[in-house]
């Protein structure tokens, strides 16, 4: 199944940029008539004839549509610091559309290495791995953010359209879950396993946050448990960033399997 992704979907057409386009009629050698599947990027698939086969500004007639095709029955939200290495956190952000996340949040930390992270290329990764993974919803990539501003401000509530995506979703009104996984033991607020604090969560609303290669400062960490974050392990092996990031993004889509 070959997705493509429409910038405008109105009056009953599905519009095409000039890369999408030139994917459908050079590549594939779609013609007037064809019919193709369009996502939105919003969560509807559109099975559509093909009207205009311009290389560089294709559309697409609508005959039939799929709301929520290959949604999840979660809402996931994970704030990761980026890596010194790019290609690294990109790793993680196809990774993690792959698996099912709504939105990704670049975070800048107290021991970041990186301090500024451009988004743009990020958004391209998640649109295409939206694509191969057959979704019709793309992750929102948020712009960066300090932890501190992070925590001081939404604190992951969900973004924009969060709230009409928890609409849909079975348990979406409960109490939300908020993780922050750190390397380093506090005894008097000991970690838990992710694994066992998903098991007996029962809403679906979860945010995970995940430190830089420093991990999180004691001032940040502090300031997530005051705000209501509860301290996760994931295991006995030491994580890479990006590695910790994809497993928690697997620990929430296995627990809703």
């Amino acid at each position: 199944m070959e997705l493509f992704y429409a910038y405008e979907v109105a009056g009953g057409m599905c519009l095409l940029d000039a890369e999408e386009s030139g994917h459908c009629v050079r590549v594939l050698r779609h013609r007037t008539g064809d019919e193709i599947d369009v996502i939105d990027g919003l969560g509807t698939l559109y099975h559509c004839a093909l009207a205009d086969d311009s290389a560089k500004g294709a559309s697409a007639r609508v005959l039939s549509c799929v709301p929520g095709f290959g949604a999840h029955p979660y809402r996931l939200t994970i704030g990761c610091c980026p890596t010194k290495n790019n290609d690294r956190f990109e790793w993680f952000v196809e990774k993690a559309t792959e698996v099912g996340v709504d939105e990704i949040v670049p975070l800048i930390g107290d021991r970041s290495e990186r301090k500024v992270y451009k988004t743009e290329r990020a958004g391209r990764i998640a649109l295409s791995a939206t694509k191969q993974s057959l979704k019709a919803r793309i992750p929102k990539i948020a712009e960066p953010v300090s932890v501190k501003d992070f925590l001081r401000g939404s604190g992951g509530t969900g973004g924009t359209g969060g709230t009409a995506i928890m609409a849909d979703i079975p348990g979406g009104d409960r109490a939300p879950l908020r993780l922050i996984a750190y390397c380093f033991e506090d005894e008097s607020v000991p970690r838990r396993s992710i694994k066992e604090v998903l098991e007996t969560f029962d809403g679906t609303d979860v945010t995970i946050l995940i430190g830089p290669e420093g991990d999180f400062s004691p001032e940040e960490a502090r300031l997530a448990l005051a705000q209501g974050y509860i301290p996760v392990h994931l295991g006995s092996s030491r994580l890479r960033t990006e590695t910790a990031a994809v497993t928690a993004a697997t620990a929430v889509y296995l627990r809703y399997l």
